[in-house]
């Protein structure tokens, strides 16, 4: 189309001559005046999501503090704390591109909780005064499992147990765990 226009053509007839928009001709042979270009620009794709990049910082402490948080919340705080205006699928690119994917997350906060230093033997006899961490009860249990007897052993069904108070899924990058401490009853 260009060499037709180069050639005399004027943009309408060139336009209509191949069947196109008469705006596009005018555009094609202006990009190739002014620069030389005949080919198409790139389309579409993601033209806003590097804005975002200059909170890096601060998105990626908010994670390591809290790796619960949703990407409705990190748009919310960015928006409050700095002005900032994303949608929450701008900070899953933000987040994709740093492979910090949704993983599931869940384990009682007690595991966190380091262990009191208890003779074995006085815990195997004495689970329950041996200390109140339940950390520290729980390896004295571990300890004692090859003593325990199968039909000493009462089972409780827990099945009306209610864990949807919290969140069960956190972000860490790929490859890596997503720790998370579950409180207690929740």
């Amino acid at each position: 189309m260009i060499a037709v226009i180069d050639g005399g053509l004027s943009c309408n007839a060139a336009a209509a001559r191949f069947g196109i928009a008469v705006s596009s001709a005018v555009r094609w042979i202006r990009a190739w005046r002014s620069e030389g270009r005949v080919a198409a620009l790139p389309q579409g794709g993601d033209l806003r999501s590097h804005h975002i990049e200059a909170y890096c910082d601060v998105i990626l402490a908010t994670i390591e503090a809290e790796v619960d948080i949703t990407l409705v919340e990190l748009a919310e705080l960015l928006g409050r704390q700095h002005g900032a205006s994303f949608t929450p699928s701008t900070v899953w690119r933000f987040l994709d591109r740093r492979d910090l994917t949704s993983k599931r997350i869940m384990h009682a906060s007690e595991q966190a909780r380091p262990p009191l230093t208890i003779p074995s033997s006085f815990a195997r006899r004495n689970l329950r005064s041996a200390s109140p961490d339940v950390a520290a009860r729980r390896q004295a249990w571990f300890d004692a499992q090859p003593d325990l007897d199968p039909e000493d052993l009462v089972f409780i069904d827990e099945t009306g147990a209610s864990t949807k108070m919290a969140r069960l899924r956190g972000r860490a990058p790929c490859g890596e765990r997503c720790l998370a401490a579950i409180p207690h009853g929740h």
